[in-house]
């Protein structure tokens, strides 16, 4: 995966999150769909921006940030800003 394909993907996400908003908004789905799928994005969002971080740090200490690896939601989701 390359950096282009993770932010072209983060990019998709974010046009999602848009969307399900639009779509509550008109009253498409409900509030509890758009909070667990807006959950889910928010994951996949934090594993994404974590796998660029990755890859920046491969390519700085001058390995190959392809050896960089999603990782779970467990771990992500446990970092402080």
């Amino acid at each position: 995966m390359s950096d282009k394909s993770i932010h072209a993907h983060i990019t998709d996400l974010i046009e999602e999150e848009r969307d399900l908003r639009g779509s509550l908004s008109r009253g498409e789905i409900s509030r509890e769909d758009e909070n667990g799928r807006l959950g889910e994005i928010e994951v996949q969002l934090d594993q994404c921006w974590d796998l660029l971080r990755q890859r920046q740090a491969l390519r700085d200490a001058g390995r190959d940030p392809s050896d960089a690896q999603v990782r779970g939601a467990d771990v992500v989701e446990k970092y402080k800003s």
